[in-house]
C-alpha cells in the first residue's frame, strides 16, 4: 500500500463501487479487497489474509450455501461459527431514495451450535438486494443500475474492543488524576 493510505469506505461506496463492480467483473487497478473463502478461516487468522486494513480487514467472498437447493448460508469454520445478529439492514443511496443493499451483522461463537461460546469478533457482511428477498421491506425502490446477483458478498471483519478492559483502563486514569492532581 502507499505510505498514509487507509482504507474506511461507507457502506454505500462498498456496495455501489466495490461489490457492484466485481459482480459485473469490472476488475480495479489495486486490490483493495482480496477475494477469499472466509469460512475456510477462523477470524484471528484473516487480518494476515487481507490486502489492507489495521483495525477492519475487507474480502469478498462467495456466498456459499448449507444445502444444495437452499437459501441458507454455510457459515461455519474449523473452530466455530458465525451467527447472525437480528435482520438484514437496508443501505440507501446518499439522497435517501432507493436501497442499494443489505448489511447484516454476525458474531463469531467458538464450538458447535447451541453450545458456542461468543468472541469478540465480529462481521458486517454486505450483498446486493434481490426483487425475491423476503427480508426486504419494499420501504424505497430498489436501485435499477445494481444487477441482482447474490453470488458475492463484501465482509468487513473486526475484533470488538473489550468494554470491560476500556471501562477498567479509564477509571484507573480517573483515579490517578484524582491522586495526583495537576496545577
Amino acid at each position: 500500500m502507499l505510505p498514509g493510505f487507509r482504507f474506511h469506505p461507507t457502506d454505500e461506496e462498498l456496495v455501489r463501487f466495490y461489490l457492484k463492480r466485481k459482480i459485473q467483473q469490472k476488475s480495479l487497478p489495486i486490490e483493495l479487497i482480496r477475494q477469499l473463502d472466509i469460512y475456510k478461516y477462523d477470524p484471528w487468522d484473516l487480518p494476515k489474509l487481507a490486502s489492507t486494513g489495521e483495525k477492519e480487514w475487507y474480502f469478498y467472498c462467495p456466498r456459499d450455501r448449507k444445502y444444495r437447493n437452499s437459501t441458507r448460508p454455510n457459515r461455519v469454520t474449523g473452530a466455530g461459527f458465525w451467527k447472525a445478529t437480528g435482520t438484514d439492514r437496508p443501505i440507501y443511496s446518499s439522497d435517501g431514495s432507493k436501497c442499494i443493499g443489505l448489511k447484516k451483522s454476525l458474531v463469531f461463537y467458538k464450538g458447535r451450535a447451541a453450545k458456542g461460546v461468543k468472541t469478540d469478533w465480529m462481521m458486517h457482511e454486505f450483498r446486493l438486494p434481490s426483487l425475491t428477498d423476503p427480508t426486504l421491506l419494499q420501504k424505497k425502490p430498489l436501485e435499477k443500475t445494481i444487477p441482482p446477483n447474490d453470488s458475492w458478498a463484501i465482509c468487513r471483519i473486526f475484533k470488538k474492543t473489550n468494554s470491560t478492559a476500556q471501562r477498567a483502563l479509564s477509571h484507573s486514569w480517573f483515579y490517578a488524576l484524582k491522586l495526583c492532581p495537576t496545577k
